[in-house]
């Protein structure tokens, strides 16, 4: 199959971007703002669904914009890595669209206009990272993403939300200015384009480059992209949970986070190329790096009370297995860190949607005072031990299919190290999952007293179905697989 050159790549572009507008337009009447929503989301996940026939067949999309020089021009390209990302962002917003309308209206929040506003401009900034075909195109979306969520992260208003917010946007864009940018310039330096390659094997670098300067450019894109939260660029992340929690599940299972890990893994595969990362021991430190993180993300996850803070450094520590998987240079690891891109989006959205049905219904966000829950919101808890069991790795759910293609990677290198990592943060991740479940089902004093409470059906039948969903990828993961496929 080949590149088709194609104005319809606009169109999953165009949708949320128009649906921003239309919301800013019509936003005094509340139903009509939230049913332009829906039909912006769902176009957009049609748009890029019927990229896919062609892409897994072999082929691409390509759609050049401009060029500002030569060979550093804003171009879409679309292929199997950007249909999984695009597709995973453009079907939860549909969920999201719905779950909102129930936290939102459910609390009175304010400024709901500027909340779907931003929200659906953020989905635009996510796909067009997503569609990516050039360097200088994803930073121009990585940027974008950046700006789009500011406002969401500070919606409260309060001192809280101006501090969380604060930081967020000066760890992004200062890391992106003095790190990504300056990589930007060596590597068109150096290379005289900024296009990506055609293939995960040889990159764009020539043989005759600098290895320590290619080095630099490669620390700092791997650093650069922060929204990936690699320790110790990190701490923004917890700080944003200031946010309501649609920004939250926005935040950490969709858009921000998954753009950066995304961003790391184009860049690693399709700028540096594996023979690259493989001869310079590049791979393997960035598998370390990410190592790490995994272990300690979990174990500070372990001594969080608040729920969202938890979940927020369970966020940290599984966005590094897909860079893991990624930088482990092997098909079997690249499979595995890819596929957790969509394997963990279902299942962390689903994990911050039933902490935001609890805030709603109960008011409540300590661990502590969970117990019983379970009982009085039985489809939330069932849907949210369900999504826990995605981020422990059990089967048949989505995240046992993650591990499963890591731990075969993991054994394809000389050293145990890695796998000894994916094992005992697997133990790590049922040590701090394990208890909230357990309160919320087998309270201390009994169930008692305890009465059937759910939150309203638009937030339930959306994180209930991601659950189920995640269930489906796990037994079903051949979709994501073939979009994987082709990545070469």
């Amino acid at each position: 199959m080949h590149d088709v050159h194609s104005l319809f790549l606009l169109v999953p572009l165009l949708a949320p971007a128009l649906t921003a507008v239309l919301v800013l337009g019509l936003g005094r009447w509340p139903n009509v703002r939230e049913g332009i929503q829906v039909l912006g989301a769902v176009a957009t996940f049609l748009a890029s669904l019927s990229l896919a026939p062609h892409v897994i067949a072999g082929g691409t999309w390509s759609l050049p914009l401009f060029e500002l020089l030569p060979g550093a021009s804003i171009t879409l390209r679309v292929d199997g890595m950007s249909l999984l990302f695009a597709l995973t962002s453009s079907f939860l917003w549909i969920l999201a669209c719905f779950y909102c309308v129930g936290y939102m209206r459910g609390l009175n929040e304010h400024a709901q206009t500027r909340f779907y506003v931003c929200y659906s401009a953020t989905i635009f900034s996510a796909v067009f990272v997503a569609f990516s075909g050039t360097l200088l195109t994803l930073y121009l979306g990585y940027e974008l993403v950046s700006i789009f969520t500011y406002p969401l992260v500070m919606h409260h208003q309060d001192l809280d939300a101006y501090d969380g917010s604060r930081k967020y946007i000066t760890y992004l864009m200062t890391t992106s200015k003095l790190l990504l940018l300056p990589a930007l310039v060596l590597t068109y330096v150096l290379t005289g384009n900024l296009d990506f390659a055609t293939n995960v094997t040889s990159g764009i670098f020539p043989a005759t480059a600098s290895r320590a300067l290619v080095t630099a450019i490669y620390l700092m894109s791997l650093f650069g992209y922060a929204k990936a939260a690699i320790m110790p660029l990190h701490s923004w992340l917890p700080s944003a949970m200031v946010a309501p929690t649609p920004v939250s599940a926005l935040l950490h299972a969709v858009a921000v986070v998954k753009v950066g890990v995304f961003s790391i893994c184009r860049v690693m595969l399709y700028a540096f190329g594996v023979d690259f990362l493989s001869r310079s021991g590049l791979g393997l430190v960035t598998a370390y790096l990410a190592s790490f993180t995994i272990l300690l993300g979990s174990v500070i996850a372990l001594t969080k009370n608040n729920l969202k803070a938890r979940l927020a450094y369970s966020t940290i520590s599984q966005l590094s297995y897909i860079i893991l998987g990624v930088a482990l240079l092997t098909p079997s690891g690249i499979t595995g860190g890819l596929i957790h891109i969509p394997n963990h989006a279902f299942s962390k959205i689903t994990l911050f949607f039933a902490a935001g049905a609890i805030m709603v219904a109960h008011r409540k966000t300590e661990i502590s005072d969970m117990d019983g829950i379970g009982i009085q919101m039985p489809f939330t808890m069932a849907a949210f031990a369900l999504a826990s069991l995605s981020m422990i790795g059990v089967p048949p759910v989505a995240g046992f299919a993650s591990k499963w293609y890591l731990a075969i990677g993991a054994m394809q290198l000389p050293s145990l190290g890695i796998l000894i990592v994916l094992l005992l943060s697997s133990i790590l991740n049922a040590g701090y999952f394990a208890p909230i479940v357990y309160r919320a089902f087998f309270p201390k004093n009994g169930a008692a007293g305890i009465k059937f409470a759910e939150a309203s059906p638009y937030m339930v039948v959306p994180l209930f179905l991601t659950s189920l969903l995640s269930v489906a990828f796990g037994l079903y993961p051949n979709f994501f697989l073939k979009l994987i496929e082709v990545v070469k």
